[in-house]
């Protein structure tokens, strides 16, 4: 893994990013810490042409976003009209929002219109991802419901943005899933997985949880992965310290 290939994801911060200025400094921050790219979600108004003068005066890239799941589905173009204005390649699925997943029926109907938006976004040489957390990892009917997710899709449709927190909740094995999804993983989501002393799961800084990380990057770069993208949904402070902690630990530890 080179340093350049490893990302923010902008919704650690998403409480400091509510205004055009607010992402300004916060992008410097994210600078300053060593990251060269960012995963875009989690912020307030800001139109692209402006967030990519932001990025491009940083040196920062843009290396993927989340899109509403009601507009990937349902408005396909807009978003590739967004992804081309970033000059961004990859999104992903965040959330089956408002959708019903309690039989193979309604997964398989869900898998679909996730295909038909993927298509839009491959035949205009874009890429769409899907990110899991623990409900797609529900069994109906002995079968897991994100494996008919992928099962039911075109690999040029949907690819994996595994995220290795929402694995590991919900009973899985981060090394399994970077494992199946082969030449399918352009981008993983890194969050280290910790019990609390009153026995309650919690994020951690990579590093500072209980995941296998030596197996994980491993497994992740022989998929193919490009991106490898910091995220941590609640920090114990400052969340620009986290990244700066997850960030050093892979830094001084994995990169060539």
């Amino acid at each position: 893994m080179q340093i350049n290939q490893i990302a923010a994801q902008l919704y650690t911060l998403r409480e400091y990013l509510q205004t055009p200025q607010d992402i300004a400094a916060s992008l410097k921050k994210v600078r300053t810490i060593g990251y060269e790219a960012v995963q875009v979600s989690g912020m307030g108004p800001i139109c692209e042409e402006e967030l990519v003068s932001i990025c491009d005066g940083e040196g920062i890239t843009i290396c993927a976003t989340h899109e509403s799941t009601d507009t990937i589905l349902n408005e396909p173009q807009r978003v590739v009209e967004r992804m081309q204005k970033l000059s961004c390649a990859y999104t992903a699925v965040p959330y089956p929002n408002g959708l019903s997943l309690d039989s193979v029926a309604s997964v398989e109907a869900y898998a679909a219109r996730i295909d038909a938006a993927g298509k839009v976004l491959f035949d205009n040489d874009l890429t769409l991802m899907y990110h899991n957390h623990e409900i797609e990892f529900a069994r109906i009917d002995g079968q897991m419901v994100l494996e008919v997710l992928y099962d039911s899709t075109d690999p040029n449709h949907l690819q994996g943005e595994i995220d290795t927190y929402w694995v590991q909740f919900g009973g899985g094995d981060p090394v399994d899933w970077c494992q199946r999804l082969q030449n399918r993983l352009p981008v993983i989501h890194l969050k280290d997985y910790a019990v609390s002393t009153d026995r309650k799961p919690m994020f951690a800084e990579i590093g500072y949880g209980n995941l296998n990380w030596p197996a994980i990057l491993d497994a992740a770069q022989e998929a193919g992965c490009q991106w490898f993208v910091i995220e941590q949904d609640t920090t114990p402070g400052d969340p620009f310290d986290s990244l700066k902690m997850s960030f050093d630990f892979l830094r001084d530890n994995f990169t060539d």
